[in-house]
């Protein structure tokens, strides 16, 4: 739009906000931000990466989660991959 028009274009940032969910009822959101990560990723593995609905969760761990949580966890997720893991070894007797 040009100013000739008398009008100013305005931009406002998109904010997404996750809704409630009837499972995490508590203001502590740890284990939703959690839930929606996994689920992103059984969504992606089972759909595939183009699979639109599965963004959903994405958007929705990425406003719930610190972004050194989620970024910690696609690392460890990459090592697990590729077999880098060094997790426990022995089982409890």
């Amino acid at each position: 739009m040009s100013e000739k028009d008398g009008q100013e274009l305005v931009t406002k940032p998109f904010k997404f906000v996750t809704g409630t969910d009837a499972r995490f009822p508590n203001v502590n959101q740890t284990k939703h931000c959690w839930q929606n990560y996994i689920d992103y990723h059984k969504c992606i593995n089972v759909k595939g990466e183009d699979f639109d609905p599965c963004h959903q969760f994405k958007l929705a761990y990425r406003s719930l989660c610190p972004s050194a949580w989620y970024q910690r966890w696609d690392e460890q997720r990459g090592k697990i991959e590729h077999g880098e893991h060094e997790g426990d070894t022995e089982l409890i007797s």
